[in-house]
């Protein structure tokens, strides 16, 4: 990718163009210093005018203003058409293309008109006055009607651009609004299963109290299911104050989906069965397979392995459609368990709405991001989508005492 350096504000190329026309007026005027009516004064008017278009860009309409006080100096003066009064054609033209108003532009070009009756004028003869008007009048007209031509399809190119930022930053502002929310809805289900390990603990806790004289055995298991859970409320708490605090970074929203559960139910893995009858009720074809046992999760890391799942599939009934063939398969393995959904890609469009739980990807990501895994999603070879989601496993309570 190429960038243009940068002078007085403007792109080196443009300045270039620019020094070059201005230039070859200049050269025009100093060209014809000897045999030119006028000599020196009128070469010193063809020189500033070069200097005028050194300012088309910036000041069209001002520089429009300096090149026809000038050429009408030349009018005055009866020195004729000469060679450098190309430049009043491309002040002209520069009017129309670049000035903030069209007004300016026809001002020019009426202004123009009159420039080229005055100019025929000067020729000798009736009928090289005919010639000559006819003449300037073309050129001067098709001056002003490419330049307009030029400056439709400039402002149009910038309309475009403009709208294609404005797109841009609503896009964002959508997708930094759908992870917003996405996070809410995490905190508030972790907040749920910090809420709950608390009253086992209260719960365990007064069991301890009431049976620790009568039976002791009974009350160290109690304290011990109090401990263990005080561990696990404990992580949970650091996840969402995680989930609370860090700032996230925005990925492309998908479409929202169908209204989730409330927030006091959370799904667990041993419900991803009935999570799949209802998809395929609802037209997938689902091969479900699992490798290795799962171990007993945490709540939080639980309702994520069952949102990853559902959000994978809810995202193939929208974009492959009815009908698609999924192949769902849960890998756990005892460092870590990784959901893979893989869609041919073979469906016809949804008649209804699609279980969803979050905002998709986004979803996914957020929630995958909680518990440090990783998410990989993408198009496949075949003409499908896969998606696969790894999440550490917790290591043994005395572990992650000593982590917390």
């Amino acid at each position: 990718m190429t960038v243009d350096r940068m002078i007085f504000g403007r792109p080196l190329r443009s300045v270039a163009f620019d020094v070059a026309v201005s230039g070859l007026v200049a050269l025009l005027a100093v060209a014809g210093v000897v045999a030119q009516p006028g000599g020196w004064k009128a070469t010193t008017v063809g020189v500033a005018m070069a200097l005028a278009l050194l300012f088309r860009r910036t000041h069209p309409s001002a520089v429009a203003a300096a090149v026809a006080a000038l050429a009408l100096t030349q009018v005055l003066a009866h020195w004729g058409p000469l060679a450098y009064d190309v430049g009043v054609l491309i002040a002209l033209y520069s009017v129309v293309k670049y000035a903030d108003r069209l007004r300016d532009g026809v001002i020019a070009g009426v202004v123009a008109a009159v420039g080229v009756v005055l100019a025929a004028l000067q020729v000798p003869g009736p009928a090289a006055w005919w010639a000559s008007a006819i003449w300037f009048g073309t050129v001067t007209g098709a001056v002003w009607l490419v330049g307009l031509n030029v400056r439709t399809r400039r402002l149009y190119v910038l309309s475009l651009e403009e709208r294609a930022t404005t797109l841009e930053r609503e896009r964002e502002a959508e997708a930094r609004a759908a992870v917003a929310e996405e996070r809410t809805r995490i905190a508030r289900e972790l907040h749920d299963v910090v809420a709950h390990s608390m009253a086992v603990m209260i719960v365990q806790a007064d069991g301890v109290r009431f049976t620790i004289d009568r039976d002791p055995a009974t009350a160290r298991e109690a304290a011990k299911v109090v401990a263990d859970t005080g561990r696990q409320a404990l992580e949970e708490m650091r996840r969402l104050v995680g989930v609370l605090r860090e700032p996230s970074r925005p990925e492309p929203a998908a479409a929202p989906g169908a209204a989730a559960e409330p927030a006091h139910r959370r799904p667990a893995v041993v419900e991803l069965p009935d999570l799949l009858d209802r998809f395929r009720a609802a037209g997938l074809e689902i091969a479900y397979a699992t490798t290795g046992e799962p171990p007993a999760l945490p709540p939080g890391l639980e309702l994520t392995v069952y949102r990853v799942v559902q959000e994978s599939l809810t995202n193939t009934l929208k974009h492959a459609g009815v009908g698609a063939s999924v192949a769902l398969d849960l890998d756990w393995s005892p460092d870590a368990v990784v959901v893979r959904a893989v869609d041919d890609g073979r469906g016809r469009p949804a008649v209804r709405p699609a279980p969803s739980g979050g905002h998709g990807l986004v979803g996914m990501r957020e929630r995958v991001g909680v518990y440090d895994g990783s998410l990989a999603a993408g198009p496949t070879l075949a003409g499908g989508w896969r998606v696969e989601a790894r999440l550490p496993l917790p290591s043994a309570p005395g572990t992650e005492e000593e982590a917390v």
